[in-house]
């Protein structure tokens, strides 16, 4: 009943404006938009309903170009239902007009609820996230296997009373954790190929990932045995063990317990760094949720892909504290 008063009144508009010509189209327009430009919407539109409908094998880009202005129009004013009826006014005769049957369905999402719309984007965007989230949670797995290793090696090549294997320890953890994570992804995949060295997109992440969280599990490692005391190494000795024996057998399995907080923390924040691998071609979680956002300028890809991090954190934190109460880690006092 609104709309029909409102079409009411621009027709009584259009009829009470003085020397309007409607096959003078380009004049029409002018007036309109010198209207518009004064604050007056309704009276902008109350001229563009003025030109009409062309005949048989007419012109039909002013009419088209008429109604479009008059739905956004009507869109800026809030008025939903007048601006869907000025598009279907151009799909009635023309069906096939894109940006009409474009700008009507945006409109038609607008005046859904907020949690219908959030449904309605989870599943069209839900399945190349998860598909990128699955490249995500293979880079988290795959670091968290390799950079244990890599640390461990590194950490005993560290306290190693062997100096230059050591030093070459030490510079490792230096250079490592002393450059961002960023820059190492980039000098892998597009430095190497200058000397001669080509990877994949997944390879260099992996090979990124895994040599800067050894670096950086190394020196936790390394704090882990130290902290154990010289009594037991020495104990070790004393009944036959040798060094390589008492490390194995006696040190580093002491250091589990203590290690699992400071190793938990540092995968937790591999989760969130694997977005960096974005950079170098590599289609995982965020790559995919800002080339979705890129392409439908809709923030609820980004509140998907927020949604998917956090479930990943809040698993592997829970796995984690589960693992930290079965070997003890927090004694009772």
């Amino acid at each position: 009943m609104v709309r029909i008063e409102k079409w009411i009144f621009l027709v009584l508009c259009l009829l009470s404006a003085p020397g309007l010509v409607v096959a003078d189209t380009a004049s029409v327009f002018r007036k309109a938009d010198n209207v518009m430009a004064t604050g007056d919407l309704q009276g902008a539109a109350a001229l563009l309903i003025g030109i009409p409908s062309p005949d048989q094998g007419g012109d039909v880009a002013p009419f088209v170009r008429s109604r479009m202005q008059m739905a956004r129009i009507f869109h800026a004013m809030g008025d939903y239902d007048a601006a869907m009826a000025a598009c279907r006014e151009v799909l009635d005769p023309y069906p096939q007009n894109v940006e009409a049957a474009n700008f009507l369905r945006s409109l038609e999402r607008e005046t859904l609820p907020a949690y219908i719309l959030f449904f309605k984007d989870a599943w069209m965007f839900l399945p190349a996230l998860l598909k990128g989230a699955v490249m995500t949670l293979t880079l988290v797995l795959v670091t968290m296997v390799v950079s244990p290793i890599g640390g461990l090696l590194i950490a005993l090549g560290r306290i190693s009373r062997i100096p230059p294997l050591s030093g070459l320890c030490w510079f490792i953890i230096w250079f490592f954790r002393g450059t961002p994570l960023l820059l190492q992804l980039f000098f892998i995949y597009y430095g190497l190929p200058s000397l001669g060295i080509t990877l994949k997109p997944l390879t260099a992440a992996l090979l990124g990932l895994g040599i800067n969280y050894s670096a950086y599990l190394a020196e936790i490692i390394r704090g882990g045995i130290e902290s154990i005391d010289d009594g037991q190494m020495e104990a070790a000795k004393a009944i036959g063990m040798t060094y390589g024996q008492a490390m194995r057998r006696v040190i580093v399995p002491q250091t589990y317990k203590r290690l699992i907080p400071p190793m938990g923390n540092e995968f937790i924040a591999l989760i969130k760094d694997t977005a960096l691998v974005s950079t170098i071609a590599m289609v995982e979680l965020m790559r995919a949720a800002d080339q979705m956002f890129n392409a439908y300028f809709n923030i609820n890809v980004l509140i998907l892909a927020a949604c998917i991090y956090l479930l990943f954190t809040t698993v592997f934190t829970f796995c984690f504290e589960t693992l930290e109460r079965r070997v003890g880690v927090y004694e009772k006092r």
